[in-house]
């Protein structure tokens, strides 16, 4: 019982510790582009609506020769001392909510790179690049002709 309560108090004190830890790079302690992006990334990855992120040509490439997903695709990191702007470039569904979706990636994206790295998350740009249409599902076809016949 005693060893549960002294791993809550190192995890109070780690947890009241991080913001100072992540900003003081006196210690070694930095946080690349790279590592904020991934966090981004696996925060998009659970949002409704996002068929997928959209990295462009080179990216695509380099995940098809690596056989690794890429979580850092379609996100660009600007980052200052204690403060980011993250661009995340996506591919939403057919019939889902635009606004919606959007606004539901930068609560996650915020809420997620503010946890894990103590940065203060400026802004979070959402760039809609297309429209996955190979999801379309038979009611949605059918809701259409119907709305074509009256």
């Amino acid at each position: 019982m005693e060893e549960n309560n002294e791993k809550v108090k190192i995890e109070e004190i780690k947890e009241d510790n991080i913001e100072e830890q992540v900003e003081d790079t006196e210690n070694g302690i930095e946080i690349s582009n790279d590592v904020i992006a991934v966090i981004a990334g696996v925060a998009v990855s659970e949002v409704e609506g996002v068929a997928s992120m959209s990295g462009g040509f080179a990216g695509g490439i380099t995940e098809v020769l690596s056989g690794k997903k890429n979580l850092a695709k379609g996100i660009k990191v600007e980052k200052s001392e204690n403060s980011t702007k993250i661009d995340v470039n996506i591919i939403v569904e057919y019939g889902t909510r635009i606004p919606d979706v959007a606004f539901e990636i930068q609560n996650r994206v915020k809420k997620a790179v503010e946890g894990m790295t103590g940065f203060k998350v400026e802004e979070v740009n959402v760039h809609v690049q297309g429209v996955n249409t190979d999801t379309i599902r038979k009611e949605d076809v059918d809701e259409v002709e119907e709305n074509i016949n009256d």
